[in-house]
């Protein structure tokens, strides 16, 4: 009740704002259009990452029925529109923007990717009598301690879910505890490997045998990674490291480290990731290229991992058949790489082992195809089957 007085209060002092603080703050309180979708799906993801991950499943949603997408920002939003699909900014969680949202796109069913939480949001749909669904759901031990002291708040969000798809047993024992019902549970859901896994990617070509890729790299991991480029160099001379910093705006301080190694500073440019006679190092400087990176290395070391970053997903490299490296620090994705280790799909190093092992198998064509066929084999084995899954959440209404 104190969270609902409170957030309508909010709502009346924003609309009073909204003739002067523009288009974005209109859109985020429903006073503009809202496209109808009569009968249909509202998707709803906080921004880009959460919307790629579920892309698949929202094809499949928007292939059965009318399907209305929101993001919690502009670039979200883009992205989904770059789809062919109606979308916009979501509504804040006042009561007035939700019940205007709500009452023009009138959606039978309300699909969450991830772990929106919004009390306000979650009553209007009950209240309208909409179908609620959540896929791949997680939530972190920290979360759930925070959300345990605000019971009544959480419990009734939670309790109006029909269908729940978590990403792994922690999220779904934390979720019941607070109180979802158990009979909301469908399958575990690993969202992230859907989009790799429907990637196709070329037949390998020689090159690759002599090319790795170190990438989404973090500050104290480009010196290592050059260190070890140059005593790759010392064995296989034409071997060749294209360097891809996680943040582009790093470009310039990567650049010149990697001419304090020694090598020529060559920036993407006009070169294809993968043109013959390529230099030593090549730096990505753009978003946008790492498909072509992927393509072209054989061996891929996923950054964040070095240094204590919690590490990168692994399976869009894994989607390219790259021999997959990483260093210890991998807490984000645990089990992902525990299960390529065991696969022998991927192979964990640190700063001091990391030029002899890319050595290593970069001077074995044979074992490097095989690591890196088993890391794809790994990743269709384990991507859910997002026409399945689409099937579950439209059963709900």
């Amino acid at each position: 009740m104190i969270y609902r007085a409170l957030t309508a209060v909010a709502g009346a002092a924003l609309r009073g704002a909204a003739p002067l603080a523009g288009e974005a703050l209109a859109e985020r309180l429903a006073l503009d259009d809202v496209p109808s979708v009569r009968g249909g799906i509202w998707v709803h993801g906080a921004s880009v990452g959460e919307l790629n991950s579920a892309r698949a499943v929202i094809a499949e949603l928007a292939a059965r029925r009318p399907v209305l997408v929101t993001a919690n920002t502009v670039t979200g939003r883009e992205v989904a529109r770059g789809w062919g699909l109606p979308a916009r900014l979501a509504s804040l969680d006042v009561p007035q923007a939700v019940g205007r949202f709500l009452d023009a796109a009138q959606p039978a069913l309300a699909v969450t990717i991830e772990n929106e939480i919004w009390p306000n949001r979650a009553a209007a749909l009950r209240a309208r009598g909409v179908k609620q669904a959540v896929i791949g759901a997680r939530m972190s031990a920290r979360s759930a301690q925070g959300w345990g002291r605000a019971r009544g708040l959480i419990g009734p969000v939670l309790g109006g879910i029909g269908l729940l798809s978590a990403q792994d047993e922690a999220t779904e024992a934390r979720l019941i505890a607070l109180g979802l019902p158990s009979r909301a549970l469908a399958s575990r859901v690993n969202l992230k490997l859907m989009g790799p896994a429907a990637i196709r990617p070329p037949r390998d070509g020689g090159g690759r045998d002599r090319v790795w890729l170190a990438a989404s790299t973090h500050p104290g991991e480009d010196e290592i990674v050059l260190a070890a480029h140059a005593a790759v160099r010392a064995r296989l001379p034409d071997a060749r490291l294209i360097l891809a910093p996680r943040h582009p705006r790093r470009t310039d301080a990567v650049a010149r480290l990697i001419a304090a190694a020694g090598f020529p500073a060559e920036r993407l440019g006009a070169l294809e990731v993968g043109t013959a006679g390529a230099p030593p190092v090549l730096l990505i400087d753009r978003l946008g290229a790492m498909q072509g990176a992927y393509a072209a290395a054989g061996v891929c070391l996923t950054g964040g991992s070095l240094a204590d970053h919690g590490g990168h997903t692994p399976w869009e490299p894994a989607a390219y058949r790259c021999a997959l490296l990483h260093g210890p620090h991998v807490a984000n994705f645990a089990a992902d790489y525990a299960a390529l280790d065991a696969a022998g799909a991927a192979q964990e190093v640190t700063a001091e082992s990391l030029g002899g092992t890319v050595t290593a198998v970069l001077s074995d064509p044979a074992a490097r195809a095989a690591m890196g066929q088993a890391a794809r084999g790994l990743l269709d084995a384990s991507a859910p089957d997002p026409r399945a899954l689409a099937g579950r959440i439209i059963g709900l209404v």
